[in-house]
């Protein structure tokens, strides 16, 4: 993606069924569960690189024991500084008593994440600074040993306010806009009144259903419980994937169906993903069920992750992506009239690679057929120079764009740092003929179009292109999210910049104070949730209309070449991903009526000049 967004977070749960001496004896190491985890979190580490945590819960400790630990980093590559401090420990208990180590249930003892239940998180800072405090995961510590509990997860929730103040919770500044202290603050108070009536152990499901029938937005969450109880739920929508795996000896689950496979080194098939509105519930025994805690409502599953966030490991995202790019073929040929022998084709890295393979399958597939007619319609009249020019006539590809190391400056000037940012890509000289060929590149999405316009639009046109298209394997995004993108301001979106331009030009400005007002009326009857107001600006224009605008605003001046942008319609995504709907950010259809007061707040904050969050 040229436009990098910060996004998702990454989440991994580990319950060892078995003794410690068991994974010893079998595995050669007490520290399996550790080891799994630490596979899980890197495996996932494309989720969030601006924290990470982890959490361990031992079980059946003596009376004083700590059981329950916790350690986070917000450093330059957290996951490894947080292993570090953790294998640090092992360090000094195998160096300072030896012995320890021959004796599972010793090292337990001594060794404070040597846990049976593990919890691992990836940050990405959708809220708040990236520091430590704001990393999960968090914990809610009592007296009581079973109303402890520790919470991470992949979520945005957009009602926090009102669930600080049904627990009657007044947090500080650092969490007063925290989704997860606010989601463990309700999680224990039910917690609490569980253990208060129950004599005979938890009754996590009962505890999980009146928490999080009061959540609005997406979710993947576990948590792990001082009794000893876990579990992992996903919201009713399915919105944030979640995946587990289970056998005789542990109990996993992550964000990626992929890490999963690769850290345990199973089949696609043995992977299940956790149904929206479900939940896995691990008892202290370590039995497991999986319970229905909310109605599963209509699957809106976030098309995003298919797009760009999950990595492509997965063969079920890799063919969704290659046929995202595939869907585009018929449009692209279309737009340089299908002149292949003139076009170049390329991608935007890293992201965009498979998608350029779909792409490049699909014209593959024309040229074939064309290869076939023009042969047909020789009959006989042909020779072997003409036959061997027309069967190796091929689509031109070429790696056109190079993203070079991570550019760093000291200038803090707009002008200055926009001078330097044209650098972070560089180009492959002499592979264009200069006035005659026509340079398509690929990105999986189009987001502000701020490095297209300031890099990588300058940069192509170095080469001399006839034309330059830019085609996203994404179609427009108009609309922000807030189930756990960082995409929540208006006048980022290089879509609604491109309708804004266009009301003023067809002098229709009217239509944004028409829109302001409705919002205003809304708010003012506690009915901003109602309706989508800001469908109303992209209403007066067709979507060639805005992607043509858009073509204006990423072309810098000075550009010698024609730039158009392609966009990928949603027919064209839903074909794609058709298990992934979830598609708010193009549609504006939003599902949950948390999104309508999200896309209206961040509308109003761009009407009234605030750079703030709609939530």
């Amino acid at each position: 993606m040229s436009d990098a967004i910060k996004h998702e977070c990454g989440l991994a749960f580990i319950r060892l069924r078995k003794p410690f001496a068991y994974y010893q004896q079998k595995y050669g190491t007490v520290f399996y569960g550790l080891n799994k985890l630490y596979l899980l979190m890197e495996k996932q580490h494309n989720r969030g690189q601006d924290g990470a945590g982890v959490a361990a819960v031992k079980l059946h400790t003596e009376p004083g024991v700590p059981f329950m630990n916790r350690i986070r980093s917000s450093a330059n590559q957290p996951i490894a500084d947080v292993f570090a401090r953790i294998r640090q420990e092992i360090t000094e208990v195998e160096k300072y008593q030896p012995e320890i180590t021959k004796y599972p249930g010793l090292m337990k003892g001594h060794i404070r994440f040597l846990g049976e239940l593990l919890m691992g998180h990836l940050r990405y800072a959708t809220q708040g600074k990236n520091n430590e405090e704001l990393c999960h995961p968090f914990v809610r510590h009592n007296t009581v040993p079973a109303r402890n509990l520790t919470m991470a997860g992949n979520f945005n929730l957009v009602n926090v306010d009102e669930l600080f103040n049904f627990v009657k919770v007044f947090p500080g500044d650092t969490h007063k806009n925290s989704d997860l202290a606010a989601m463990l603050e309700v999680v224990h108070h039910f917690l609490a009144k569980e253990d208060e009536t129950r004599d005979n152990g938890l009754d996590v499901k009962s505890i999980l259903q009146n928490a999080f029938s009061m959540f609005d937005g997406g979710y993947h969450v576990a948590g792990l419980i001082g009794s000893g109880d876990s579990f992992v739920i996903r919201d009713p929508h399915g919105i944030r994937p979640s995946y587990y795996y289970i056998n005789d000896d542990v109990i996993v689950a992550a964000s990626e169906r992929a890490a999963i496979r690769t850290s345990f080194n199973v089949g696609e098939n043995e992977v299940l993903e956790l149904m929206p509105g479900n939940a896995l519930i691990v008892k202290e025994n370590g039995d497991y069920s999986i319970e229905q805690i909310l109605t599963p409502k209509e699957r809106r599953a976030c098309s995003f992750e298919r797009i760009y966030f999950s990595r492509g490991n997965d063969e079920k995202i890799y063919k969704e992506r290659t046929d995202l790019g595939r869907n585009l073929s018929e449009t692209v040929l279309k737009a340089i009239d299908n002149d292949l022998r003139h076009t170049i084709f390329s991608f935007i890295p890293n992201t965009a690679e498979v998608a350029f393979y779909g792409l490049i399958k699909g014209l593959e597939t024309y040229l074939n057929r064309i290869k076939v007619e023009r042969i047909m319609s020789w009959d006989k009249d042909f020779d072997e120079e003409k036959l061997t020019e027309m069967v190796n006539r091929r689509v031109r590809i070429d790696k056109i764009a190079i993203k070079d190391v991570k550019m760093r400056t000291f200038i803090t000037e707009d002008s200055g740092r926009n001078e330097m940012v044209q650098h972070v890509y560089d180009i492959t000289y002499g592979t264009v003929q200069p006035g005659v060929d026509t340079l398509v590149v690929i990105d999986d999405s189009i987001v502000r179009g701020t490095t297209l316009r300031e890099s990588i639009i300058k940069m192509l046109d170095r080469l001399g292109p006839k034309r330059i298209i830019v085609v996203s394997s994404a179609p427009q995004i108009r609309y922000p999210d807030c189930y756990g993108i960082d995409m929540s301001k208006m006048g980022d979106f290089v879509a609604f910049q491109a309708a804004i331009a266009l009301l003023k030009e067809t002098g229709r400005e009217h239509v944004l104070q028409e829109a302001y007002g409705l919002c205003k009326e809304l708010e003012r009857t506690n009915t901003l949730h109602a309706q989508n107001v800001v469908r109303n600006i992209y209403k007066p224009f067709t979507t060639q209309e805005i992607s043509d605008k858009i073509a204006q605003i990423i072309t810098p001046s000075g550009i010698n070449a024609h730039v158009d942008v392609i966009y990928q319609s949603i027919d064209g995504l839903h074909d794609a991903c058709p298990n992934n709907l979830g598609d708010w950010y193009f549609t504006g259809n939003y599902p949950t009526p948390g999104g309508n007061r999200v896309v209206n707040k961040a509308f109003m904050n761009f009407m009234e000049g605030k750079n703030e969050r709609g939530y």
